[in-house]
């Protein structure tokens, strides 16, 4: 559903404009309403509603020793919905919380965004791809 990569700005009020390619999608299936959460590697989680709901019954459903995942997942979750001029606000908590300040990176990954702190993202992904390919794609084929 969501792909690519697309480098945004958050205005002094902490909202982000949604891409033009992204905001059709939004109003289509989920009538322009997301529901946000931080993750624990850094970044906001944007999701339409009706995939929000999919993945809090599957955090929800996690067993006690995962405790605080569900709170940070399900604890940190924040409604909104896509103003006239296709922006969404991005709760100061939310901010603090992943070290979101105005440059960002918004991550198309299929159901959902993710939301990133353009340096911060830069600097994970350096990492990520220094470590080499892991174990889950060894046999994936190309």
């Amino acid at each position: 559903m969501f792909k690519g990569v697309s480098a945004t700005s958050l205005d002094t009020k902490g909202r982000l404009s949604v891409p033009t390619r992204h905001r059709e999608m939004l109003q289509a299936v989920a009538a322009g309403c997301v529901t946000m959460t931080r993750d624990p590697d850094g970044c906001v989680l944007i999701f339409p509603r009706p995939e929000w709901d999919k993945f809090s019954e599957r955090i929800a459903a996690l067993p006690m020793s995962a405790r605080w995942h569900k709170r940070v997942y399900l604890g940190s979750a924040m409604d909104a919905e896509l103003d006239g001029t296709g922006r969404i606000l991005i709760s100061p908590e939310l901010r603090a919380a992943t070290g979101i300040s105005k440059e960002t990176m918004l991550i198309g990954m299929g159901s959902h965004f993710e939301l990133w702190d353009k340096d911060t993202y830069a600097t994970d992904e350096a990492k990520g791809l220094a470590a080499g390919t892991p174990a889950a794609l060894q046999d994936f084929s190309f």
